[in-house]
């Protein structure tokens, strides 16, 4: 007699650290762009009344980042370094963690760098922290 399958909990998504080589301190509140897509290769032979499909170049979605704005500048300051031409490709990895804080889940990323960086909306009218953005372009992203 088979035992009945064990339904598992999803993952929360709140708990969750980013790492980065050369990255001393970076504490975030959102990470999105988890993401790759194979593109689309349409090919049609002679006679034929209906296309191929081929998997062509697959290609990963920007990570984006935000924070609380901080005295800490050190992601501005990479980002300000490629603007001025000075592209430093970090690898990194996003971890989601259990309940007890120990690792769930796991995506590496690769060769990525800082293509575009977002200072905080700014109201007098709201109580609201003010976030800053990092957009990481990434050459790969897989998870481990």
């Amino acid at each position: 007699m088979t035992q009945p399958a064990v339904p598992k909990d999803p993952f929360t998504g709140f708990n969750f650290r980013i790492s980065m080589d050369g990255l001393t301190r970076a504490a975030f509140q959102e990470c999105t762009g988890l993401s790759s897509a194979i593109d689309l290769i349409e090919y049609r032979e002679g006679g034929a009344t209906h296309p191929s499909k081929l998997a062509g170049l697959t290609k990963y979605g920007n990570v984006v980042l935000r924070r609380g704005v901080t005295d800490d500048r050190e992601l501005y300051d990479w980002h300000l370094a490629a603007v001025n031409g000075d592209i430093s490709r970090r690898n990194g990895s996003i971890v989601v963690l259990d309940r007890k804080g120990g690792e769930a889940a796991r995506w590496n990323f690769f060769g990525a760098w800082p293509q575009r960086w977002e200072g905080p909306a700014l109201n007098s009218e709201t109580s609201g922290i003010a976030v800053e953005t990092l957009e990481l372009a990434v050459e790969r992203l897989e998870r481990a």
